[in-house]
């Protein structure tokens, strides 16, 4: 990286700063809508003890190895490879690892930024009486509206990516910085109220029973399959933030016990926002369900039809927005400090050309979900889904642990990793070398057999 470019890279002056960027990019959507359903379709108790331990076997590790690489590249994700490699005497080719997390960051932006904006555009509903005491039919009718109208969804995906290029383009410190000391707090205040509605007026029996009873006769092969998948992609790895969000830290700080404490914070939150949802589900006599479904039909039934429903659901899909808020800006965020880098731009520039990228992809979902389609093109959003989820994501994550596992000199590594124990320090590598890789191909044999 050369001088002009050392200069431009920020940091973060606290290692708090960078716990709660780490925290913001690991509690996304699918914290809220999907690892509760989980919990309580793959076996309970059982599911939720196999999560934790492949979260701290599988994803803490690559985590790690993602922010090692930023702490020691001080730059984008590709320059940070490349910075390493060379130290380590490889080929440079590896930097091309950094470009395909940026890549796969921002497509799953191009879809995110569309659940983003019906999560916006909810918010706004669930403030009148449009949805109070509404029949199921007359909720899913309003939602399937809603898809069939690329238009309304592209004005508040489009205000939901103006408000993170806005935030994005005021910097590392007093855009980004600011921005996740904003999104956790906010976050927690929310599901905190929400939790406390849920326990009022919830059937809390009902959900307990859904949750956290251990069914052993719904705990099979494909629990652990689904534990092994949802925890390696839950902290954000794959995506290039560890690496960028590496680069900001402040120097010497703790890097494995800051991963596991948000690993630890992500999972709490989880656990809370399935308490904060299913007892006002189960009261209202609803089956569980998870993506969707569960966000756009569901909760607004829910919620519509229970005391003080249209506040409450208006706070539930504000915690939903700032939520996605946090982890759309560790999406982009890699993009354009790769774009300001690489290319030499100025930041405003990097922010709006990643923001217009995310903006046309996000178009052309919401354009596929209409009844002409975008160019006679359906559904593209499953079809990114998979893209990233069953392929892009798999393979950054496989290749950074053999990258940091098997080709990178430990006496590169050791260094960054300072803080942590000798015994700390061997259990990481291993678990790169011999747990991660194996893991990571039943994933993706799992998620390419449907």
């Amino acid at each position: 990286m050369n001088s002009r470019q050392q200069r431009e890279l920020k940091q973060w002056r606290s290692r708090t700063t960078f716990v709660l960027a780490l925290s913001s990019a690991a509690v996304g959507l699918g914290s809220l809508w999907r690892f509760s359903w989980m919990m309580g379709q793959y076996g309970g108790g059982a599911f939720m003890l196999t999560y934790v331990a492949c979260l701290f076997l599988l994803a803490v590790p690559i985590m790690c190895a993602e922010v090692v690489l930023g702490a020691y590249g001080r730059g984008n994700p590709m320059a940070a490879i490349r910075h390493v490699c060379d130290r380590s005497l490889l080929y440079r080719y590896w930097q091309w690892l950094g470009l395909l997390a940026c890549v796969t960051g921002l497509l799953i932006l191009g879809y995110q930024s569309v659940v983003a904006g019906w999560s916006l555009y909810y918010l706004e509903v669930m403030r009148g009486d449009e949805l109070s005491a509404a029949s199921p039919p007359i909720v899913a009718a309003h939602f399937q509206n809603l898809l069939e109208s690329p238009v309304l969804q592209l004005k508040w995906q489009s205000i939901f990516l103006a408000v993170l290029v806005a935030v994005l383009a005021f910097g590392v410190r007093r855009g980004l910085g600011a921005l996740v000391w904003l999104v956790v707090p906010v976050m927690i205040t929310l599901l905190g109220l929400l939790v406390k509605y849920a326990l009022d007026n919830g059937d809390l029996a009902a959900a307990r029973e859904f949750l956290f009873n251990v069914q052993m006769v719904d705990f099979t092969r494909e629990s652990v399959l689904a534990a092994m998948g949802h925890a390696l992609f839950t902290l954000g790895v794959g995506v290039g933030a560890g690496i960028v969000y590496g680069a900001y830290a402040p120097s010497r700080i703790p890097i494995g016990r800051s991963v596991m404490a948000v690993a630890v914070f992500d999972t709490i939150i989880a656990v809370l926002a399935g308490i904060a949802i299913f007892p006002v589900i189960f009261v209202n006599n609803l089956a569980p369900s998870s993506g969707p479904g569960l966000l756009f039909i569901t909760v607004p039934y829910a919620f519509g039809n229970a005391p003080q429903g249209e506040l409450f659901g208006s706070l539930f899909f504000a915690m939903t927005v700032v939520a996605a808020l946090g982890f759309s800006a560790a999406l982009m965020e890699p993009a354009v400090s790769m774009l300001q880098q690489q290319l030499r731009l100025r930041r405003v520039t990097a922010v709006l050309i990643a923001g217009a990228i995310a903006w046309l992809l996000a178009w052309a979902v919401s354009a596929s979900l209409g009844p002409r389609g975008w160019f006679g093109m359906q559904h593209l959003m499953h079809k990114l889904d998979f893209l990233t989820a069953n392929i892009l994501l798999p393979l950054v994550c496989l290749l950074t642990a053999v990258l940091v596992g098997w080709r990178l000199n430990k006496a590169v590594l050791r260094p960054k990793l300072a803080r942590e124990s000798n015994l700390s320090f061997s259990l990481w590598h291993a678990l790169l070398r011999y747990i991660a890789p194996v893991a990571i191909a039943l994933i993706v044999l799992a998620g390419l057999n449907g």
